[in-house]
């Protein structure tokens, strides 16, 4: 690793291990085939008996995942038919649409954004795991404290022309502050844009089956110096982006996911309510 580099949180590992885990573990047919994410950890051959990647206590946060990341690039998919040509995705640690589905990331213009020493690192991975960098997909380092935006831009970025913007597994690590400044970013772009975002319930507002091992990641998250900031109940979020700017606002629940990728799948075997969706456009 180079002095610039900075290895990918825990958090971004373990998101890359159960999108594995869930091809490996769970019954086909499968929400999202990622094992790319494996690769770029390559954490060797034990990585399965790691207390984190216990088969049953992580069912419900695994099918979390893969479902919010099935849901977005789902959104991709029909933007682009729309005619959308841009993707951005913020707080990208170690996604791999560009790797999966090269062939609609070439009707696009992808950029990942993220803090400069983790996106060092995956490229360096995917340098040496043989992965092509394409004109198409840009790479934004950046300081979320700072003038992302510009930076943005700067990569090409167009805001006159609609784009696609995902943010997964960010809001909670930011301020409300900083949240309400993407939002409003995001919902001054061109007509015919979206965002879409997840958003952690607060405690109480979680199964209770489920609280516990939200307290634990609540925990973990404070202990890694990286502690969740913000939660909120869909009526909040919801608000929170009609306030933003946005014209249309709508909460994707996990009872939705669980109906849309997890049919048959049996009772407690989907997403759990802990993290859930907001789709907004503009």
């Amino acid at each position: 690793m180079t002095e610039s580099e900075t290895e990918p949180d825990h958090t971004a590992v373990r998101v890359a291990l159960w999108r594995a885990l869930h091809v490996q573990a769970d019954p086909p047919p499968h929400v999202i085939e990622d094992e790319v994410g494996l690769r770029l950890v390559d954490p060797g051959d034990g990585w399965r008996e790691r207390p984190d990647m216990d088969v049953d206590a992580t069912r419900r946060i695994r099918a979390s995942i893969v479902a919010r990341a099935r849901f977005v690039e789902d959104v991709v998919v029909e933007q682009a038919g729309r005619g959308v040509g841009q993707y951005v995705i913020l707080g990208a640690g170690l996604d791999t649409f560009a790797q999966r589905r090269p062939e609609l990331g070439a009707e696009l213009r992808v950029f990942e954004v993220e803090q400069p020493g983790t996106q060092a690192w995956k490229r360096r991975r995917l340098t040496e795991l043989g992965y092509a960098l394409p004109d198409w997909l840009r790479f934004v380092p950046v300081d979320f404290e700072g003038d992302w935006w510009g930076q943005l831009a700067a990569a090409g970025f167009d805001a006159e022309r609609p784009a696609v913007v995902a943010a997964t597994g960010v809001t909670m690590y930011l301020t409300l502050d900083a949240i309400t400044s993407m939002f409003r970013l995001v919902a001054g772009l061109a007509p015919g844009s979206t965002l879409v975002t997840t958003f952690l319930r607060p405690v109480d507002d979680v199964e209770p089956e489920q609280r516990a091992q939200l307290e634990v990641a609540v925990r973990g998250a404070r202990a890694a110096g990286t502690p969740f900031l913000s939660f909120f109940t869909p009526e909040q979020v919801l608000e929170l982006g009609r306030e933003c700017g946005f014209r249309e606002v709508r909460h994707v629940s996990a009872a939705d996911l669980a109906g849309r990728y997890f049919a048959g799948w049996g009772e407690g075997t989907g997403p759990s309510r802990g993290e859930e969706v907001m789709v907004a456009s503009t």
